[in-house]
C-alpha cells in the first residue's frame, strides 16, 4: 500500500469510497505496481476480495503482497480473498469435458466465442459469499480486482464481450452490494494499428464505465533514472457523464513503495 497515492485519492483503509470502479490502464509502462497497492489496500481495509490474476501466479503476488505487509495466503485460508489462479486452472479447463465446459470460469480458453457467463458466475458467487471473520463480524463490502484484462482479446474474446462482463460485475459488485472494482488493462501503443477489437477499444469502453481512472505512461522525454513514468488521473462525480478533474503525477517504484510528485516539482525531469 502506498500512503502518498491514499493522500492523492484521498482514500485510507479505513476510510474510503464504495461503489468505485477504479480502472487502470498503461501504455509503454508498467502499471502492476497499482494492483499490488490496491490488494494489500483493501486486504487491510477488511473487504472481502475476489482477485482474478490471469497473467501471474499466486506466488508472484504473495510475494509482493509480503513485501507491502499484507499475507494473502493468511488472507485465503481465512476466507478473506478468493484468488482464481488463470495461468494454473487454464490446463484444467483445456481439458475438461465439453460437458462441463459451461459452467467453468475459464470455459472461454475453449470456446471464446461463447462469452465470459461461466468467469461472471465465479465473481458472483465469490463476492455473494461474505462469510465471517474470526471475530464473529462478516467482511467488509466486496471487491473484484483483475489483472489484466485485455490477455483475453488475445485468447479470442471479442471486446464487446468483455464490455459485457464488466458491465454485469458493475452491476453486481458496485450498485447491488456497494463494493468496488479495480481492472487494469493494457493499451497497444498509439501509433498502432487498432482494428475493433483491439486493446485502446477495450481501454475506451471501460473509460466511458468507470468513475476513478489510472492511466500510467512512460516519460515523454524518454527514459530517466529517477522517475519512472508518470500517471494520470480523472476523477468522475457520480451522476456525472463527464470527467470533471484531470492530474498528472511523475512516480519512482521502490520495492516496498512508490513516491509521486505533481508533474513540475520534481528535479529530474525539467
Amino acid at each position: 500500500m502506498f500512503p502518498e497515492l491514499n493522500s492523492i485519492l484521498n482514500s485510507t483503509p479505513d476510510s474510503f469510497k464504495s461503489s468505485d470502479f477504479i480502472l487502470v490502464s498503461d501504455r509503454q509502462a508498467d502499471a502492476s505496481f497499482l494492483i499490488h497497492h490496491y490488494l494489500s489496500f483493501y486486504l487491510r481495509a477488511g473487504c472481502k476480495v475476489c482477485f482474478l490474476g490471469l497473467v501471474q501466479s499466486f506466488s508472484h503476488y504473495s510475494a509482493v503482497g509480503q513485501r507491502l505487509g499484507v499475507s494473502l495466503t493468511q488472507a485465503r485460508e481465512k476466507g478473506q480473498l478468493v484468488f482464481l489462479e488463470g495461468l494454473k486452472d487454464s490446463i484444467g479447463a483445456l481439458l475438461q469435458e465439453e460437458s462441463s465446459q459451461g459452467t467453468q470460469p475459464l470455459s472461454y480458453l475453449r470456446s471464446p466465442g461463447a462469452g465470459l457467463k461461466g468467469l461472471f458466475r465465479f465473481v458472483e458467487s465469490s463476492v455473494r459469499q461474505n462469510g465471517g471473520r474470526d471475530d464473529g463480524e462478516s467482511w467488509g463490502p466486496p471487491v473484484l480486482l483483475i489483472d489484466e484484462l485485455s490477455v483475453l482479446l488475445s485468447l479470442g474474446v471479442t471486446a464487446g464481450a468483455i464490455l459485457d462482463f464488466t458491465l454485469y460485475c458493475q452491476a453486481t459488485v458496485c450498485s447491488e452490494l456497494q463494493g468496488n472494482m479495480v481492472i487494469l488493462v493494457r493499451c497497444e501503443e498509439e501509433d498502432a494499428d487498432d482494428d475493433e477489437e483491439g486493446s485502446n477499444l477495450l481501454q475506451r469502453g471501460l473509460v466511458h464505465q468507470c468513475n476513478l481512472a489510472l492511466h500510467v505512461e512512460g516519460l515523454p522525454t524518454g527514459y530517466c533514472r529517477d522517475i519512472h513514468g508518470q500517471m494520470e488521473v480523472w476523477w468522475r462525480q457520480s451522476g456525472e457523464t463527464m470527467y470533471n478533474q484531470r492530474k498528472i503525477f511523475h512516480f519512482k517504484v521502490y520495492d516496498k513503495g512508490a513516491s509521486f510528485f505533481a508533474r513540475g516539482t520534481s528535479s529530474a525531469v525539467l
